[in-house]
């Protein structure tokens, strides 16, 4: 059994006394593991760093079989954002978050494009509000979207205010009535304003992280999210 494919390294971890073992991302093979003898080398370490493009040839005996890889390096995504450390951050919350939800080997062809678009976008103006629009995405692709295109309630399009945190549809301020403290707050982020700052990418983000939370996470048996995501939120924080 062999394959070819280009993808984006999520996750290495030793294996043996030389070998590591990675995940990667791929549009044609999804999440997929895999075993690079000499992986923790002086050579291949440096290639080896969450984020990284690679070209990618699996060959294993059975189809089920954890299987080899033989790597080639297209792009390292974490020395070119080094010099900025919000971006780094964004860079291991999106591996992390794919690594978190992504199930084994099932193709993702949209979010994988997605997922490499926000990735070379890391650092550029806007890119946060662009990893919102990605998290908004990722619940998507794993059905958990939300509807925020006219009001569960009323459906009126116009004076939308709020979301429900139980379906994920948006609420107008006059829908809401008596149960306007039990909804979420809808920001300009998450109505498509792609100009909206940092604070505001901020206040969209806890809307996503409650759905990643409280239903995608349940979902996948209840592990909390990845470290990185915090961390990512708190740089913002620090720097809104």
């Amino acid at each position: 059994m062999d394959w070819r494919d280009e993808g984006v390294l999520l996750s290495v971890r030793r294996h043996g006394e030389s070998a590591a073992i990675i995940e990667v991302f791929t549009p044609g093979h999804g999440r997929h593991a895999g075993v690079v003898r000499g992986g923790t080398g002086r050579r291949m370490a440096p290639v080896l760093q969450p984020g990284a493009q690679l070209d990618l040839n699996w060959r294993a005996r059975l189809e089920d079989h954890i299987g080899t890889y033989t790597v080639e390096p297209l792009r390292g995504r974490a020395a070119e954002a080094l010099g900025d450390a919000v971006a780094l951050a964004g860079l291991s919350a999106v591996c992390s978050l794919l690594a978190f939800c992504l199930p084994e080997r099932e193709p993702h062809p949209r979010l994988y494009e997605r997922s490499v678009a926000l990735l070379d976008a890391l650092g550029a103006v806007g890119w946060e509000y662009g990893y919102l629009r990605w998290e908004l995405a990722l619940l998507d692709e794993m059905g958990f979207g939300l509807d925020l295109s006219r009001c569960a309630v009323t459906g009126a399009t116009e004076g939308l205010a709020h979301v429900s945190p139980r379906t994920g549809r948006a609420v107008t301020r006059a829908g809401a009535g008596d149960w306007v403290d039990r909804l979420l707050p809808l920001p300009d982020s998450l109505r498509g304003d792609a100009g909206a700052g940092r604070r505001d990418v901020a206040e969209g983000l806890a809307v996503t992280g409650h759905f990643l939370s409280s239903h995608l996470a349940p979902a996948l048996g209840d592990k909390p999210l990845p470290p990185a995501r915090q961390r990512l939120i708190d740089r913002l924080a620090r720097q809104g």
